[in-house]
């Protein structure tokens, strides 16, 4: 797993390193289970016919119940942790709308009303300060996509006519590769960006940068890419 980026990504990694562990420890004590039942109940002379039985009921009720534990176990803590990441607690410094089209990747810095927005030449590249809450709101004017940062450990679908949310905190500075984690067409690989995490002064700067270049206001997040080009980008 990559090291995490944001305060939220340790809650994801401590649960994939829980599950791992988890998984190890069934497989060391089934492997060893397996093991010694071959040995100890291997056949030792040549005509010799194992003892033949209907059922064991403790037995049966042992391999039974102790997967149902297992099981309810894994979903307690993966619920409990899906809740706590998904829970929106709208004190957030940030807020930005992820407008995702084919094929490409448009930002909308929703406080500051600014906008950035990827070209097919050019990757587009969102900008956050470091140790802000951000709120990510994910909307697509076409088809589904996914918005997925593999540093952050958090991807969460992009789907038309509908608005997904969800919170996080960058806490270390640092240039981060995102992509579409859903086949969206045949540019779906093609659909990268990155994300580029800086100091509080360095994103202002960023965003007085846009205001310079004209990239005022928001991208319209419900124009379809197939009635034209999004804004900021150049024709083929």
């Amino acid at each position: 797993m990559p090291e995490p980026a944001t305060k939220e990504a340790h809650t994801i990694l401590n649960l994939w390193n829980g599950s791992w562990i988890a998984a190890w420890g069934v497989g060391i004590v089934t492997w060893g289970l397996m093991l010694w039942a071959a040995v100890a109940y291997r056949r030792r002379h040549k005509d010799e016919v194992p003892e033949q039985t209907t059922y064991n009921m403790p037995l049966e009720l042992l391999y039974t119940v102790v997967p149902l534990i297992m099981i309810l176990g894994l979903f307690w803590f993966t619920a409990r942790d899906q809740s706590e990441l998904l829970t929106m607690e709208n004190d957030q410094v940030q807020t930005v709308n992820v407008v995702a089209y084919r094929w490409n990747w448009g930002f909308n810095y929703l406080d500051e009303d600014v906008y950035t927005v990827g070209t097919p030449a050019q990757n587009s590249v969102l900008v956050l300060p470091v140790n802000e809450k951000v709120r990510f709101e994910l909307t697509s004017p076409d088809v589904i996509h996914s918005f997925w940062v593999p540093d952050f450990l958090f991807k969460m679908d992009v789907i038309p006519g509908k608005t997904n949310a969800f919170e996080l905190t960058p806490d270390k500075i640092g240039t981060y590769v995102g992509r579409c984690a859903e086949l969206c067409g045949v540019e779906h690989s093609q659909m990268l960006f990155s994300v580029k995490v800086v100091e509080r002064a360095e994103f202002d700067a960023y965003v007085e940068q846009l205001k310079t270049q004209g990239q005022s206001g928001l991208l319209d997040t419900g124009r379809s890419t197939d009635e034209g080009q999004m804004p900021g980008e150049t024709a083929l």
